[in-house]
């Protein structure tokens, strides 16, 4: 008896279709993508085994290995908010409709209030350099900054990342600040990273 001869197929698949998913996947990935603005120092953080995360509505005071002190928040029109309240307020400084907004989106900030337009007149690379907002052991300017955040959003949580090797006096100004009863902030986190043995 005769073998039946089974018709062989194409193997050809039209990939095009696929490729073109691809391209439109890629596409748009790179369009809506929104990348975080470098913060103005790179900070060492110490280790933790305990951990909490910190969704939004967040203000962050950063402190580097020269105890130099930056603040940001998260929300992009309370920072509009907060710089024009600070400014506006005590000191009578106003910033134009440009430098307003690229003040708010700075990642975090750390220069003295009186500088800040000529700060927000500079080139980007210049901008990097920040001496930090002036805080002492009553508290300075950053009570000022953290007064009017709360103003701004009660109910933002406050989050220190320090330096594994800031001194302790830096952190001491701060805590002071954030104890004083006029900025409500008796409750604030230490951001850490999280041990590799809890992460194993």
């Amino acid at each position: 008896m005769p073998k039946v001869k089974i018709p062989r197929k194409s193997t050809f698949v039209d990939m095009t279709a696929m490729v073109d998913m691809g391209f439109l996947l890629v596409t748009f990935f790179m369009l809506a993508t929104k990348f975080r603005p470098d913060e103005p120092v790179q900070v060492v953080i110490p280790s933790s085994t305990y951990s909490t995360p910190l969704d939004k509505d967040v203000i962050i005071i950063t402190v580097d290995k020269d105890g130099k002190v930056f603040l940001g928040m998260d929300n992009i029109d309370q920072k509009k908010d907060l710089v024009e309240r600070v400014l506006k307020g005590a000191h009578g400084i106003s910033l134009t409709p440009e430098q307003i907004n690229l003040f708010s989106l700075q990642a975090s900030f750390g220069v003295a209030i009186k500088d800040i337009p000529a700060w927000l007149d500079m080139k980007p690379d210049e901008m990097k350099k920040q001496n930090g907002i002036p805080c002492d052991s009553t508290g300075g300017e950053l009570f000022e900054w953290i007064y009017n955040a709360r103003k701004v959003n009660g109910k933002a949580r406050i989050a220190i990342k320090a330096d594994g090797d800031a001194k302790f006096p830096a952190i001491k100004n701060i805590i002071n600040v954030l104890a004083n009863e006029k900025t409500n902030a008796f409750k604030f986190n230490l951001i850490t990273s999280l041990e590799e043995s809890r992460m194993k």
